[in-house]
């Protein structure tokens, strides 16, 4: 088959309101997760020095601030943030909100 469907809301949510599609799509290089995050709601901080994976964050619904190297950046709907990695990043949403999040080596 040359593609995978599949809905975020049929997939458990780990952590809360964090859907992980990769699998559910059968992505061989590419991460991609639906947050939905509720007012205040905080990730924890981190970074993908390790595997070297570079992350797209598009707030799609509400409205957010990610720290990125202790730079708060705020995020309105519509708008795609791209982050290193080695960089570290944490989101915290103002407002529900939800996240696509996507990233790949």
């Amino acid at each position: 088959m040359s593609y995978t469907k599949a809905n975020y809301e049929d997939v458990e949510p780990a952590g809360g309101g964090l859907h992980f599609l990769r699998d559910e799509l059968d992505c061989e290089q590419l991460g991609i997760s639906v947050l939905t995050c509720e007012p205040g709601w905080e990730g924890k901080p981190h970074d993908h020095a390790e595997n070297d994976q570079e992350e797209v964050y598009v707030l799609v619904e509400g409205s957010a601030t990610v720290t990125v190297d202790d730079e708060a950046v705020s995020m309105t709907p519509g708008e795609a943030l791209r982050i290193d990695p080695d960089s570290e990043r944490q989101i915290e949403a103002d407002d529900e909100s939800m996240f696509v999040l996507a990233g790949a080596p």
